[in-house]
């Protein structure tokens, strides 16, 4: 998988984002629009209620104020408090308050209706004029907090999925790579235990010892390798080792083997050796995978640095390249499984260190700094305890 894929990979994010955004919004909007409708109707109905008192107030005539009196005891739902011209409370319809805090809580709720809508004059005869303030219904309040809560809901919804996805998608993954690892450090050892039987030839048959001797190394570099993959999937054991040794041991093994062309440094700021929890081979890996990243990030000339530090309950390694570098966008995802930006190799390199020092070692690894053209800096923490 390469960058490109990546990249292709995180617009389809963005996009779904955009999509779900607008579908929010014209959730929302709609929802609005629905709540205005309801606001205008039950401004009639408010409307429809004042009339109806007033009609109670100054007619004679019984069909009419029958059917002010069946209007005005319908409406059981919009909360309404009436005033004389002074605001004096004078009664109130479909509020429902406790007889300690009565007043208080009446007139705080005929603030609130002052600012939602013009009060409705109300004339009752000569001379006596009320007003009448009202709110939306309890129903309709309602009805403006509910969308919020829908989208909230299919938020958390959607997140629990994802991250139920994913964590299948991890253990899956998780899985093929514990069994890949196993299946290859099994192979190797096939053809492995052949090499060692075919030196012990060759020795027998007086065959140069030098040569004899490079060959025992690249085996026994197999055998660490070996060791490593077989141990990919399992919890491996840690014991206290000496950090500085196994730092510049797996140093030392790449550049013997690298172009001129590069130039190494290891810097020990540490001081004295320091025995903390390790793994010696899998920790070696991942020095050695950042050491390797880093030649290659290099075209040409240009230099390695390695230093180990103090600090304070942890120990820290920097890894700094003259390298290409890389963009901030790019150092989120390079210890994603699969990425890569070579022509060859599966991207699983980064991947597998930063699973070593985090999960099994309690430690962090991170791309510290870096930038196009200015070399990167991996920072690795292990803690000196667990």
């Amino acid at each position: 998988m390469r960058v490109e894929l990546y990249t292709h990979k995180n617009s389809w994010k963005i996009v779904l984002l955009v999509i779900a955004v607008l579908i929010a919004l014209a959730t929302l909007w709609y929802t609005e629009t629905f709540l205005k409708e309801l606001r205008a109707e039950e401004q009639k109905r408010a409307q429809i209620w004042a009339e109806a008192v007033k009609v109670i107030a100054n007619s004679a005539d019984q069909m009419e104020l029958s059917l002010a009196l069946q209007v005005v005891e319908k409406n059981t739902t919009i909360p309404i408090i009436m005033t004389d011209v002074d605001t004096n409370i004078v009664t109130w319809r479909n509020i429902k308050v406790h007889a300690r805090n009565e007043q208080q809580y009446l007139k705080t709720l005929l603030d609130e209706m002052i600012d939602a809508h013009e009060p409705i004059t109300v004339q009752l005869g000569e001379g006596n004029v009320q007003y009448m303030f009202f709110r939306d219904s309890y129903v309709l309040s309602k009805l403006r907090v509910y969308p919020i809560v829908l989208l909230f809901v299919i938020a958390l919804f959607i997140a629990i999925a994802y991250m139920a996805f994913s964590n299948v998608r991890r253990s899956e993954q998780n899985r093929v790579w514990t069994g890949m690892a196993k299946e290859t450090a099994h192979q190797i050892g096939t053809p492995l235990s052949s090499l060692m039987g075919w030196i012990e030839l060759l020795r027998g048959q007086q065959t140069d010892e030098s040569i004899l001797v490079e060959m025992e190394k690249d085996i026994d570099r197999l055998i660490t390798i070996t060791d490593r993959f077989s141990k990919i999937g399992s919890q491996p054991q840690l014991q206290q080792a000496p950090v500085i040794a196994t730092t510049t041991e797996a140093l030392g093994y790449l550049t013997k083997r690298n172009s001129n062309r590069i130039t190494f440094t290891f810097k020990n700021d540490l001081g004295d050796e320091v025995l903390i929890p390790l793994n010696s081979q899998l920790y070696g890996w991942v020095i050695e995978n950042l050491v390797r990243n880093a030649i290659d990030a290099i075209e040409g000339k240009g230099q390695i640095d390695l230093t180990i530090s103090d600090g304070g309950t942890y120990v820290v390694i920097d890894v700094t390249d003259t390298g290409k570098g890389m963009s901030q966008r790019l150092t989120k995802a390079i210890f994603r499984p699969g990425y890569t930006t070579k022509t060859r190799g599966w991207g699983l390199g980064l991947s597998l260190a930063r699973r070593i020092i985090n999960e099994y070692h309690s430690g962090r690894i991170w791309v510290l700094k870096s930038a196009p053209g200015k070399g990167t800096t991996f920072r690795i923490q292990l803690p000196k305890g667990i």
